[in-house]
């Protein structure tokens, strides 16, 4: 059963900015506060791979071509958790999923159906 939905994805022009929200309506609150949430991106042809989490504490951690430019913030009264990007490129491309991570960094749930991203003129 899918536990976290994806939203917000769109078309946006190059530089732009999305905000994407992962929201965990099945879930209750003393379950979701803790989690490691992930995002992951899976360009056109490629695999899917994970650009950032962050903590129940709100640590976050970003691979380096997204850094500077994606913000995770999490709301856990709300069981959500935003991912602002921000300076889109064409490389960011993609649907984007959340979900939450294992203890031993591997995805937790089964996936959603995700959002997509397209950055394009």
């Amino acid at each position: 059963q899918v536990q976290l939905v994806e939203s917000g994805g769109g078309l946006v022009q190059p530089g732009g900015s999305l905000r994407l929200s992962c929201k965990a309506p099945r879930m209750i609150f003393s379950v979701f506060s803790p989690l490691v949430i992930g995002w992951y991106r899976q360009a056109p042809g490629k695999e899917r791979e994970l650009v950032a989490t962050i903590s129940g504490r709100t640590t976050s951690n970003y691979v380096d071509s997204v850094k500077g430019r994606f913000t995770l913030s999490r709301d856990n009264s709300r069981k959500t958790v935003h991912l602002q990007m921000s300076s889109l490129n064409a490389g960011d491309t993609g649907v984007y999923y959340c979900n939450a991570l294992s203890d031993t960094n591997q995805p937790k749930y089964s996936w959603g159906q995700g959002t997509q991203v397209t950055v394009s003129s």
